[in-house]
């Protein structure tokens, strides 16, 4: 582990991707080949425009399509290279590839059931605390890394919404719908040397943002 001065300020921005192509409405997932939208793009170069003026000098990306092209703009923007991390990806998921969403009646069917018996876990897929450790160890090299400046990390929403919670020791079973994490939204985890002292939360892209409707909720993203 990196030597990091007592009183070394640097902040970690947690960046959800922006809007993804996905016309059939799908869970996709971890699956490869989603790519953002023409709005998704729009979103990205505004999170460029946000951080242009911050003294980020690391920029790092999930493997996944979505998250490195949310990060190409800022990264060209700054003059930097994306690293990728793997433990940033979005989280494990057993639905992965089908529809999949809350109140489209999938609890009256037998077959996923047994997924679905534990949503503390959650049953369907990574447990939390899973996705937490990984994410933490994510954050953590990012602080090491740019030790006394900024780093941006793009990941997904899931993965960023229970690290958050678990920094504000809160339970990690929720409800998605409440989640504070919209799309190209900056999660930000303010260090002092190695310990956290606080957490904003941001949305550079609002005026972009899909008009919220009473559409279901459709999980991972």
């Amino acid at each position: 582990m990196t030597q990091i001065d007592p009183g070394t300020q640097t902040t970690v921005h947690l960046m959800r991707h922006g809007e993804v192509y996905n016309p059939t409405g799908i869970l996709y997932g971890r699956l490869p080949d989603f790519h953002l939208s023409e709005l998704g793009r729009k979103m990205a170069e505004r999170a460029a425009e946000f951080f242009a003026d911050h003294d980020v000098v690391a920029v790092i990306a999930s493997p996944l399509d979505r998250a490195q092209e949310t990060a190409a703009p800022i990264a060209e923007r700054l003059g930097l290279e994306i690293g990728t991390d793997g433990r940033l990806i979005e989280a494990e998921n057993y639905f992965q590839g089908k529809r999949f969403s809350v109140g489209d009646g999938v609890l009256k069917r037998p077959g996923v059931w047994p997924r679905l018996y534990n949503p503390l876990r959650p049953s369907w897929g990574e447990p939390y605390v899973e996705q937490v450790a990984r994410m933490k160890a994510a954050l953590e090299a990012a602080r090491d890394k740019a030790a006394g400046h900024e780093a941006v990390c793009v990941s997904h929403q899931l993965p960023i919404w229970v690290t958050r919670l678990a920094a504000e020791h809160r339970r990690l079973w929720h409800d998605p719908r409440r989640r504070q994490c919209s799309l190209a939204s900056v999660t930000s985890f303010r260090y002092v040397g190695t310990q956290l002292v606080g957490i904003d939360y941001q949305e550079p892209a609002k005026d972009l943002l899909p008009v919220k409707t009473t559409k279901k909720f459709v999980a991972g993203a």
